[in-house]
């Protein structure tokens, strides 16, 4: 497909302008566009199941512009016409979408339990049990848990079979550790090694550990502790002999924070105008529909613990608020929120405006004005975040959104640790393509009305 995307197109545009040498030059783009590909090792299986390969499909194209510029430039050929520029754009579009389909295609084979890679723990009884909780949150990876190889004589909680323990004290020969990973990683049929280094488990004996399974031919990966970072924020550098992990902060000031405010104001402002007429209609069918005002004024808390009035169309009878505490048993939540599939409450139109979340239009005015933004976490009431501990209050160290990654990931059918974990990865991963990938994937979900209630 990138062959063909980038030789059919050029080779049609060449032909059009009268370029000597179409079939040449078509040749020369069809050949290098793979071959940047290959060199930034797009094709290899870990590229495939990465969804954010978009940015690098875009890169890959940026390079291939440049290089056939500069190449026509070499062979003293005339500037670049327009033709031939848009004739590399389909090389573009058709590699995004290939990309695109594998990944989606590996996802659903991950979750029916197919492409998966087999994998052996060694580390601490503890760090075990973290590292097979993380990795069950969640099933669009590739990894599953076969076996552990215990640093002393922890327990291992998770229900991880042990298949032997590692002493805790560095063995008198290095060749002990590895027969131990070795031996599980063969009766497992493992395809790679997990390391959680630790207190028994670094420097020279994790240095020895990895020399042994790499001779064997298998596969080592080191898991430095950390958790929901950004592929994009982390760079490996090395000094003295040492592997240094730089972990680059969150973007939160600067050019890119100015920009997604412009971008919020600007297109709220636009989707206002725009769905001016939609936005009457639904505030008189609310008006008419059951007694009382058409919007619902609430307060909520926005960003640095900072409260503000939050707009929606009515969607429940006018003393739902009294009639909130008498239902509080009846909380179907696990956390701090309050939500019923099936709310008394909730008014029949109420009901319709809730699963296509057309009761939240017009939080637009509070994007507008400053309080919320197109894209973040859920915005809180004061009484959930009373109860906040300190990881949880850092979903306020952003802007509240209209929508976010809990809206297209399943909403009120998420667990309230769903929930909080979701709303931290945007919290310390933000950029702008996560803020484009969220808004896309909010019109399917809004259209599927999954977990809207």
């Amino acid at each position: 497909m990138d062959l063909a995307g980038a030789a059919l197109p050029v080779a049609a545009a060449i032909v059009e302008v009268h370029e000597p040498h179409p079939l040449r030059l078509a040749a020369v783009a069809a050949l290098l566009w793979p071959l940047i590909r290959v060199v930034g090792k797009r094709y290899t299986p870990s590229a495939w199941g990465d969804g954010g390969g978009l940015r690098a499909v875009v890169s890959d194209w940026l390079v291939l512009v440049g290089a056939l510029a500069t190449l026509r430039v070499l062979c003293g050929l005339q500037s670049v016409p327009a033709e031939a520029f848009t004739a590399l754009s389909p090389a573009l579009v058709l590699t995004a979408v290939c990309h695109q389909m594998i990944h989606r295609h590996l996802l659903a084979a991950r979750r029916d339990g197919r492409a998966l890679r087999h994998v052996l723990v060694v580390g601490e009884g503890p760090t075990i049990d973290a590292v097979v909780a993380q990795l069950a949150q969640r099933t669009d990876h590739e990894y599953v848990i076969v076996g552990s190889c215990p640093i002393g004589e922890d327990d291992v909680l998770s229900g991880v079979p042990v298949y032997a323990r590692l002493p805790r004290e560095e063995p008198e020969t290095p060749e002990q550790d590895a027969a131990t990973v070795l031996g599980a990683a063969d009766e497992l049929c493992a395809d790679l090694v997990f390391v959680a280094p630790g207190r028994h488990l670094s420097g020279e004996r994790l240095r020895r550990l990895s020399w042994a399974v790499h001779d064997r031919g298998c596969p080592i990966v080191v898991l430095p502790g950390i958790v929901e970072v950004a592929r994009r924020r982390v760079r490996l550098t090395s000094a003295s002999g040492l592997t240094l992990l730089h972990i680059a902060p969150p973007l939160r000031h600067g050019v890119p924070a100015l920009l997604k405010e412009a971008v919020d104001r600007v297109g709220a402002l636009l989707l206002i105008l725009l769905l001016s007429p939609l936005l009457l209609l639904l505030a008189l069918a609310v008006r008419l529909g059951s007694p009382g005002p058409a919007f619902y004024r609430q307060t909520r808390v926005g960003q640095n613990n900072t409260p503000f009035p939050m707009w929606k169309f009515r969607t429940m009878v006018v003393d739902a608020d009294r009639l909130k505490s008498e239902l509080e048993a009846a909380n179907e939540n696990d956390g701090h929120m309050f939500k019923m599939r099936r709310d008394p409450r909730v008014t029949p139109l109420g009901r319709l405006l809730r699963r296509y979340s057309l009761d939240e239009l017009p939080q637009l005015f509070n994007v507008l004005l400053g309080h919320m933004s197109l894209v973040g976490p859920r915005p809180p009431v004061p009484e959930e975040v009373v109860r906040y501990n300190a990881v949880e209050m850092r979903r306020l160290h952003v802007k509240p959104g209209l929508t976010g990654l809990w809206q297209v990931s399943g909403r009120s059918d998420l667990s309230w640790q769903e929930t909080v974990s979701l709303d931290l990865r945007y919290v310390d991963n933000w950029s702008p393509s996560m803020d484009v990938n969220v808004m896309a994937r909010t019109v399917r979900a809004v259209l599927n009305g999954q977990g809207a209630y």
